[in-house]
């Protein structure tokens, strides 16, 4: 294959893994605006919608592998394959997150926890997926190092908020009946599972920048 059309191949998954990216932000977004509005309908467009990233998926890691099957690419060239595998991979797990979200969204009660910002810890989730695809997209590693500062201000929060929800369920004095108890345990569950999986959608970043740092600079720091 001439060099040009090698590089435009390099070019077009570059391309395709940043579309990938915005597809799975927006799943993310509607997401959180299901659970927001408690709205069933939202919430079941982004479960349905995942099967779009899954196949995206799968047309993604095919040209990585044709790429590394028919080229034998070496060096930087290898190392951009190999993030760009690592990298969708995270993004599809992130889709996944993001349908959690939208299976809560039928359920869950938005004002049981009023105290708990879900919203404001999932925006974060966000500028640290974005930060972390423009390190990528660009070659930048000092975003790189900003997603890793950021996620551990994504735990802190974290970690607050499912506090806050177990401190506020062991001061409630007002559980009378069983369908009370139960009821409330319900929406506990939900909002635990709710922040954990925004924690891991920070986790996901956070791996998309370490593999953009070994892309960028054959540096593994981020990676362990």
């Amino acid at each position: 294959m001439p060099r040009e059309q090698y590089q435009t191949k390099l070019e077009n998954l570059r391309d395709d893994v940043l579309y990938m990216s915005e597809l799975v932000a927006d799943r993310l977004r509607m997401g959180l605006d299901a659970l927001e509005r408690q709205d069933a309908e939202l919430g079941e467009r982004v479960i349905t919608g995942d099967a779009e990233v899954n196949e995206l998926y799968l047309e993604l890691e095919q040209q990585c592998t044709d790429l590394i099957a028919l080229q034998q690419p070496v060096a930087g060239d290898l190392r951009f394959i190999a993030a760009s595998f690592k990298i969708i991979t995270d993004l599809e797990r992130i889709a996944d997150l993001a349908t959690n979200l939208g299976e809560y969204a039928d359920e869950a009660e938005r004002e049981v926890f009023p105290d708990v910002d879900v919203q404001r810890i999932g925006d974060d989730t966000l500028e640290m997926l974005d930060v972390a695809m423009a390190a990528y997209a660009e070659s930048d590693p000092s975003r790189c190092h900003e997603v890793a500062e950021m996620d551990d201000d994504l735990d802190a929060a974290c970690e607050a908020a499912s506090d806050l929800v177990v401190r506020d369920l062991i001061e409630q004095d007002h559980l009378d009946e069983d369908a009370d108890v139960e009821a409330t345990m319900a929406n506990v569950s939900r909002l635990l599972l709710t922040i954990r999986d925004l924690e891991r959608v920070g986790d996901h970043a956070v791996n998309i920048a370490a593999r953009a740092l070994y892309m960028i600079e054959n540096d593994d720091e981020l990676l362990y």
